[in-house]
């Protein structure tokens, strides 16, 4: 079981960069672990660090500023490679949801596999998002799953977004697709029984 996603309000970090593909997501070196953890400490990790491991002030996780379990990224996030560990480590790193304008359908599925809910809107949507967060850091977003909707708290406007109607049934009930079918095995039973 995973945890359950129905409705979440919180601060996000802005992330307004176009075209973010998964190789400076989660950097190909860090691919050779099967389990999922630890991931989240190289989210970004070119980006984060210097080659010496430093972390880089200017770069927006290492900045005290923005905190949240909401990632606003800018259009075309998660393209490239089909690594699902992209979405363990945004997952691993403590988020719930991603915002963009576009997504790569291949990072959509693998988020919303790994419990991370990937929140389409509208470009002109996304602007005031960003904009409401540079303003005021403390400005919050509300995603309600069950509604397929999402609110900027600062300014009340909400946005409608779309999600395959299973992977939502699986979100809202902490489900992976494993925990599905057991949980439908009655259903299942109950069918092949009366097939014969």
């Amino acid at each position: 079981m995973k945890e359950k996603f129905t409705i979440v309000t919180s601060t996000c970090v802005p992330l307004p960069l176009e075209n973010v593909d998964t190789d400076q997501i989660i950097p190909a070196r860090f691919l050779k672990a099967t389990t999922r953890e630890g991931f989240g400490d190289n989210l970004f990790r070119d980006w984060r660090y210097d080659k010496a491991g430093n972390p880089n002030p200017d770069f927006v996780l290492n900045q005290n500023t923005y905190k949240g379990e909401i990632l606003v990224a800018g259009k075309n996030f998660g393209s490239g490679s089909s690594r699902e560990h992209a979405a363990w480590a945004i997952a691993g790193y403590g988020f719930r949801a991603v915002v963009s304008s576009f997504f790569a359908d291949i990072f959509k599925n693998n988020s919303m596999n790994n419990g991370l809910v990937p929140v389409v809107v509208s470009p002109e949507f996304l602007a005031e998002i960003f904009a409401s967060v540079e303003a005021d850091p403390k400005a919050t977003l509300t995603i309600d799953l069950p509604s397929q909707t999402i609110t900027n708290n600062a300014t009340g406007k909400s946005e409608s977004f779309d999600i395959n109607a299973y992977k939502k049934d699986c979100l809202v009930n902490g489900l992976d697709d494993i925990d599905y079918l057991l949980a439908n095995k009655s259903k299942i039973e109950s069918y092949e029984a009366n097939r014969k």
